[in-house]
């Protein structure tokens, strides 16, 4: 008979599961997605990939978004030939337009996914994928030489991956700094262009202003003849400053080569820009106009191998820091180098960067996202602007792309950025709701989203949320279409980020948001970091555009015009120099009725004195450019007034009531360090009011101590006399019972355990626990016996008082009586005076006088003073420019040199070393700041300002002539 057994019954079970999976699998699309990613490595040949073009979607527009299909690309990764063989053909990369919009020029070759480079010789870059580890070479030859890449972090079932970072409304995602945590793999990740989803129809692109440049009044002073003495001197200086320029190259060569920047007290590097060798892009021009033509030749060969297209250390590109470092520092060395053919290789590089930069720009309102995901599993969906960009930010592109538009006569680079140029304007000129505080500027973030937060939400129908079914095949994102003048209609899905949020994607719009920039209601206002490049490329842009766009005149006359009514102000300093700071105002209801104000030193707002010395000679003010030498004055000053020689960056300075009257008030200045200087004096009142009061309190305490003391001796002598009494007592019983033991039989070995004496209450039962009869056979047993009663040690029978000490601790009492403490009331603290504190700080923070207080002590190597030094040189012709200059430069060498480079410093008010070094050594430091010191110091001609615009990070761009 057939027995049912449970492992019979559990077998059975496992046979239909398993079959039931195998058919439900063969017949799912659970893990299509992973299908369709590997459907071209199939039935790959050894030798060769065969990579699915992307298909090409029908032009978007804006009633009906495209229907984006995406087939990621193979990036082959080669492995060391064995032997010579045909080489494979690369992948095809094809993007959205095949046409450029520029003047019939060859459209600009999109970068393809590079091959592994075999060359010997060559300078390996810090983005080119490392072989893997433990792995010999032999053992490479032998396998696939073409391995597909996979895109990490790709869920089953969705056509979009998983995004940290990213606000998902309306179908569109708000493009804000992230770095989502893609999972490791043996290849190398390629960007590659996505399709536009706001594309601007050929017609609508602006083409680059036309005709012949306007007059623009000469800026560089008229210079003289040079006495020998003058020219043996500024040559001196010219060979130092050189000197540390290249002691500067020399360690960033041996230790940090094709990294972003040096560490020049550790000797190492570090990639903070996504480690396409910042500094040696940075500094190109700065070679050239150096005249190391062999370090510049050393650095063209190792741009040449700079990948754009792919990084190992960031999963966001910092949009305007490579635009001012990498673009713009390309392009400037094209330049700077004459336009040379055999330095082609500058600007098509910056081409390949701008390709890539280019995808920025495709959202509804076309304002750029300033962190771009440039993951292929990211870059596909459509975003828009951040609603809280920085100014400078959005505003310092111009330069870069206008320079590069004319070099290549591709209208679309100049496009991208006029744009820009016209929501500023449009938001200058504002007068209704949602304007600018302060008329003229911008605070420092705006909302670039483009959405109209105060127009109604449109409701969304059940019909459309069924429209966001998930697309299981995960190969495209469907819009649909919509209305016109819609967004269109966006499939919704439901991804769960790295982060463990889920990002939707609407059905539908939910706003508007083609309109431009827009003020939120609170905001400051300034001159320093997040705002200043905005406005120092408005003249910059003019002189570029050789006059021939009117609005850059107009914008940035408004600008200086809001910064001297509302934020240029005088310091009180000791001596009474006549400078000038700009400080930092706040808006807390939208107006500028009630603003509230920061008197801050910053070492970027240095810059305002290059810029009002610049557009007073290009729009010939008078008043701007004497205005621009109070801003330069002014931030020399605040380098000589510190012990090291050196500004802060950033400190806090007490402003004069009067521009014209202001004297320097030590009293008001000591007022200003104590915040509490007028209730000091109230302090000591109620301190010497609490001292008097807490010595009475401590008499009063003294006293109830000694009362107290007397109570518990005369508590132990009574607990000492019971003591006696008790103890008398129990030694006669103890003796009787010693005695009564002395004349009784001996009793047999296994009794005498039984009948040792037993503690009893009152007794001393520890003394006789713990004290063993040490007898022996020749000792008598009365000694032994007084031994261990301790009667040979005892006083006199009648002495009470020394009974009463042997036995105290043996009182029947258990209680101990406590010791008396005594416990005093905490003595009151006494306050600073006002002069006290005063001493005290200024001893401490080391703070010079007129300051109020030094908020960041470092200095990291920046530029913008020296550089508005070097403009005010070459703007009047002065030399006493020149010893200013040549004091800070003396003064910044000396405490930031070392062996291999120039660190930044933490403490610029310490003198010795303690002050500390931060290693760090930023690319500006010889693209900028040393380049300003060189010119300073250089014959005039040498990029004359009525010949070249430099941009935010000093890259010179020739004028049109």
């Amino acid at each position: 008979m057939f027995r049912l057994r449970r492992y019979r019954v559990f077998l059975i079970c496992a046979f239909v599961i398993t079959v039931l999976l195998y058919h439900v699998s063969k017949n799912s699309q659970w893990d299509r997605t992973q299908e369709i990613w590997h459907t071209s490595t199939r039935h790959r040949e050894t030798t060769k990939v065969e990579t699915k073009p992307v298909e090409k979607p029908p032009t978007p527009v804006a009633a009906k978004p495209p229907v984006v299909k995406v087939d990621p690309a193979v990036v082959e990764v080669k492995a060391p030939e064995v032997e010579e063989k045909p080489p494979a053909p690369k992948p095809k990369v094809v993007g959205d337009h095949d046409h450029d919009h520029g003047h019939g020029d060859t459209p600009v070759k999109i970068p393809t996914l590079k091959e592994e480079n075999k060359e010997k010789g060559s300078y390996d870059l810090p983005t080119k994928p490392p072989p893997l580890k433990g792995t010999p070479e032999k053992e490479e030859a032998t396998k696939d030489k073409s391995t597909p890449a996979t895109i990490p972090d790709r869920l089953a079932g969705s056509g979009i991956d998983g995004h940290k970072g990213h606000n998902h409304i309306g179908g569109i995602s708000d493009s804000t700094p992230s770095q989502p945590d893609l999972a490791t793999t043996t290849s190398v990740i390629h960007w590659t262009k996505p399709s536009e989803w706001f594309p601007i129809p050929d017609e609508s692109i602006m083409p680059l202003p036309t005709g012949k440049p306007k007059p623009i009044p000469t800026i560089q002073a008229k210079f003289g003849p040079e006495s020998p003495e003058a020219k043996e001197k500024r040559e001196f200086r010219l060979a130092k400053v050189k000197a540390e320029a290249q002691r500067a190259w020399t360690g960033y060569k041996i230790y940090a080569w094709t990294h972003d920047e040096l560490r020049p007290v550790s000797k190492d590097s570090k990639d903070p820009f996504c480690g396409w060798a910042a500094t040696l892009v940075d500094s190109l021009d700065t070679l050239w106009i150096m005249g190391l033509k062999s370090e510049f030749e050393d650095a063209l060969k190792a741009v040449k191998e700079i990948d754009f297209t792919t990084t190992p250390y960031r999963h966001d590109i910092p949009v305007f820091e490579t635009i001012i470092r990498y673009l713009g520092g390309l392009i400037a060395a094209y330049d700077i180098s004459g336009l040379k053919k055999e330095y082609r290789i500058l600007l098509d590089k910056a081409e390949e960067l701008a390709e890539i930069l280019m995808s920025v720009f495709d959202t509804p309102n076309r304002l750029p996202i300033l962190y771009y995901q440039w993951h292929p599993a990211y870059n596909i969906a459509p975003k828009r602007a951040s609603p809280s960009s920085g100014v400078a930010e959005l505003g310092s592109m111009s330069m870069e792309f206008t320079r590069l538009a004319q070099l290549t006569g591709k209208d679309r680079y100049y496009d991208a950025v006029a744009r820009i140029t016209d929501a500023f304007e449009e938001l200058q000129n504002w007068k209704g709701m949602g304007k600018s505080a302060i008329e003229g500027i911008f605070p420092e973030h705006l909302d670039a989203s483009g959405c109209n937060k105060s127009a109604p939400w449109p409701p969304v129908s059940q019909e459309t949320e069924h429209l966001g079914a998930v697309n299981m095949n995960g190969v495209g994102v469907d819009l649909g279409s919509g209305g016109t003048g819609t967004e269109g209609r966006v499939q919704k899905r439901e991804v769960g980020g790295d982060d463990g949020r889920e990002m939707r994607h609407l059905a539908s719009p939910r706003r508007n948001c083609q309109m431009g920039l827009s003020v939120l209601l609170r905001g400051s206002y300034g001159m320093g970091g997040s705002q200043d490049s905005a406005y120092e490329y408005f003249p910059k842009q003019y002189l570029l555009l050789g006059g021939l766009v009117p609005k850059y005149k107009t914008m940035h006359e408004k600008t200086v015009a809001a910064v001297k009514k509302y934020l240029l102000f005088r310091p009180m300093a000791k001596g009474d120099p006549d400078i000038l700071f700009s400080a930092k105002a706040t808006s807390v209801d939208g107006t500028a009725e009630n603003l509230n104000y920061d008197w801050e030193i910053t070492h970027l707002t240095c810059f305002l004195g290059g810029m009002f010395g610049l557009g007073g000679k290009i729009f010939e003010s008078p008043e701007d450019v004497e205005i621009g030498k109070k801003l330069a004055e002014g931030c020399f000053w605040a380098y000589d007034v510190m012990p090291t020689g050196i500004m802060p960056e950033h400190a806090r300075i007490m402003p004069c009531k009067s521009a014209t009257d202001c004297k320097f008030n030590e009293t008001a200045w000591h007022e200003q360090l104590d915040s509490r200087a007028p209730y000091r004096a109230q302090e000591m009142e109620r301190y010497y009011e609490s001292k008097a009061a807490w010595k009475e309190q401590v008499e009063e305490t003294k006293k109830q101590q000694a009362l107290q003391k007397e109570r518990a001796e005369k508590a132990k002598e009574e607990a000492a006399r019971k003591t006696v009494a008790n103890s008398n007592t129990n030694v006669n019983a103890n003796t009787d019972t010693v005695s009564r033991q002395q004349t009784e039989p001996k009793q047999p070995a296994q009794w005498q355990e039984e009948e040792k004496p037993q503690a009893r209450a009152g007794s001393f039962p520890s003394r006789f626990q713990r004290r063993q009869l040490n007898t022996t056979s020749n000792s008598p047993r009365g000694t032994d016996l007084q031994n261990t009663l301790d009667l040979n040690s005892a006083p006199a029978p009648n002495s009470n008082a020394n009974t009463a000490d042997n036995f105290a601790a043996y009182s029947d009492d258990d209680t101990q009586i406590p010791l008396i403490e005594l416990t005093l009331p905490p003595e009151p603290i006494r306050p600073m005076t006002h002069e006290e504190y005063i001493a005290d700080r200024l001893k401490n923070e080391i703070i010079p006088p007129g300051f109020v207080s030094l908020n960041d002590k470092r200095y990291i190597l920046r530029p913008e003073a020296i550089e508005s030094v070097w403009y005010m040189y070459r703007i009047t012709g002065d030399p006493i420019w020149q010893e200013k200059g040549w004091k800070m430069f003396e003064s910044v060498i000396k405490h930031t040199q070392t062996e291999v480079g120039h660190s930044a410093i933490r403490d610029v008010t310490v003198k010795s070393d303690a002050g500390g070094m931060d290693d760090s050594m930023e690319s500006f430091w010889l693209a900028e700041t040393l380049k300003y010191f060189y010119l300073l110091f250089a014959e005039p001609g040498v990029v004359s300002l009525d010949e070249w615009v430099l941009n935010t990070e000093a890259h010179p761009f020739r004028r049109p002539e």
